[in-house]
């Protein structure tokens, strides 16, 4: 993925971190600026994001992008594949950046004046006023964009503590669960990991039997920061991060959840089951060395 220490590039990624016991562990972003401060204006022309569609970090923030109808924030889209320059963007097409025209994600990051040091990763949203970046944190991405824009209220007060503890759980047994997962460098690392995937994703699934969403029939930013996993379930997770007790398919209620919120208005524009599986099954020493992809599986999603 490559990293930078103040401001300048060094291919590797010698910043996340495999522990001791064999368990992966992810690292923190550091750009945490908010739309809404007086020197990021809640003016959506004003911003651009950078992403990638296999990233499912990024998505989030495509998510509430689609949901909140703030087309007038612009994207860039990377290559589907990472090279030695991380995240890369062609000369022209639909993985070229229209705003910079820079032809990876470090460029992105060595214009902004701070001298950034840390993990070079999507999505970053940039401010196109003053050059520089507002946020690589998804989290806070999806939170400001639901925030600071008008459009449905992905946050609202009344299920403020319900979404704080399902977006904890989540992330920390489902979006980076699948992680864990896959990246465990030891048995017990591995199997610990995945069961609590299955674990949560049990409990949600007898959730789902008597509500339409995770905060009852609130549709919420906990549905948007769940969604990108399940995504990717089947035809990634299940298999490249060996997370095959059960497939998303194979469940009652979150199956239906799942395919629910995929035909919400411009949902199933932000996902690319394509691109997923040419990334998840990309060549990698650990995972798959010959970087052969699978022909299947076919998932209906209709």
């Amino acid at each position: 993925m490559g990293y930078m220490v103040e401001g300048v590039y060094h291919e590797g990624d010698d910043v996340t971190k495999t522990l001791p016991s064999g368990e992966w562990k992810r690292s923190s972003s550091a750009v945490r600026h908010w739309i809404g401060e007086d020197e990021f204006p809640a003016v959506a022309a004003r911003y651009h994001l950078y992403v990638a569609w296999n990233c499912p970090w990024a998505h989030r923030a495509l998510l509430t992008r689609a949901i909140m109808g703030l087309d007038e924030i612009t994207v860039s889209y990377a290559r589907p594949n990472r090279t030695d320059q991380g995240w890369v963007y062609d000369a022209e097409g639909p993985f070229s950046d229209p705003l910079l025209g820079v032809q990876s994600l470090h460029e992105v990051y060595s214009r902004d004046p701070m001298k950034y040091t840390g993990r070079l990763t999507v999505p970053v949203l940039w401010d196109k006023a003053q050059e520089r970046m507002v946020s690589n944190e998804s989290a806070d991405i999806v939170r400001m964009f639901g925030a600071c824009f008008d459009g449905p209220e992905l946050y609202p007060d009344a299920l403020t503590g319900q979404i704080d503890d399902w977006n904890a759980l989540i992330y920390e047994t489902v979006n980076n669960g699948v992680y864990r997962a896959g990246f465990a460098s030891t048995q017990e690392a591995y199997e610990k990991a995945a069961y609590e995937v299955f674990a949560t994703l049990d409990k949600i699934d007898a959730h789902l039997a008597e509500n339409q969403f995770l905060c009852s029939d609130t549709f919420t930013e906990a549905d948007v920061r769940l969604f990108p996993t399940l995504a990717r379930f089947d035809v990634a997770y299940h298999y490249a991060f060996r997370c095959n007790l059960k497939k998303l398919s194979d469940y009652a209620h979150l199956w239906p959840y799942a395919k629910r919120i995929y035909h919400m208005p411009g949902i199933a524009d932000t996902v690319r089951f394509d691109i997923y599986k040419k990334g998840y099954f990309s060549a990698s020493e650990k995972r798959n060395p010959l970087g052969i992809i699978p022909i299947g599986p076919t998932v209906d999603w209709g």
